[in-house]
């Protein structure tokens, strides 16, 4: 059996005007098996529509944030910086790969836009939008493999197939989050505040984005080791 060719979307800095990539991205989806290959950031439909064809499966990566206009907003002073090319690749390469039934997994942003796209709403900063009498840190700072807070999961959903656990405690690295869920999509578990941590689609091969940050620990907590694994061994079923 081949390893399987996972995609995997790029990170974009605007000042340097450069492409680059976080390690553990890349190494969490080779420890598990696969062969991950970092996308370029075009906007090409018959590119990415290639792109889409030719790989068995895509990693959905964190950045910047969602452009609001995605999700029927305007753009207000405290959402962060946006990235238009990512935006316009990632909503053509997440149709065609659904359309195709290929296994994808989102992190961070990676959650953010499956929400965005699929017909719900986010906060653009969670610390200005939303209240909760339990304060949960979302914005921890370095190091990012120590775990900021508790997420809790529903026995028997997509998730829990995966970690066996009905509670996790994650990392946590974003001011932004989903306000209202895609009727498309299920919540698969929450912060202790009430604030959708991942979700699932239903119908799919392999549909699952977390808001956590898998890539920083995967290599010391062995719950976001099995995400990389589950998404991994779904690609290999495409490989065949």
């Amino acid at each position: 059996m081949r390893k399987p060719l996972i995609g995997v979307l790029p990170l974009y800095d605007p000042e340097k005007e450069s492409y680059w990539m976080l390690p553990g991205y890349m190494k969490g989806v080779e420890a598990a098996g696969g062969i991950p290959v970092m996308l370029p950031l075009t906007t090409n439909f018959e590119v990415i529509q290639s792109l889409a064809e030719s790989f068995d499966g895509f990693l959905f990566t964190g950045g910047q944030d969602m452009n609001p206009n995605l999700y029927g907003e305007k753009k207000e002073s405290f959402c962060g910086e946006l990235c238009e090319e990512r935006d316009q690749m990632e909503e053509l390469l997440f149709k065609l790969v659904l359309e195709l039934d290929k296994p994808t997994f989102g992190i961070c942003r990676g959650v953010q836009l499956f929400n965005s796209l699929l017909g719900g709403t986010l906060y653009q900063d969670i610390p200005t939008q939303f209240r909760s009498k339990q304060q949960v840190l979302h914005k921890q700072q370095p190091p990012y493999t120590v775990p900021a807070h508790l997420v809790s999961i529903e026995k028997g959903n997509a998730l829990y197939r995966i970690v066996k656990t009905e509670s996790l405690r994650v990392n946590s690295y974003h001011h932004q989050g989903i306000k209202k869920l895609s009727e498309q999509l299920t919540s698969v578990a929450e912060a202790e505040d009430g604030l959708t941590e991942a979700v699932h689609m239903p119908g799919k091969s392999f549909v699952l984005a977390v808001q956590w940050h898998p890539e920083f620990n995967y290599h010391l907590d062995n719950h976001s080791f099995k995400l990389f694994s589950a998404f991994v061994d779904q690609c290999k079923r495409v490989s065949v």
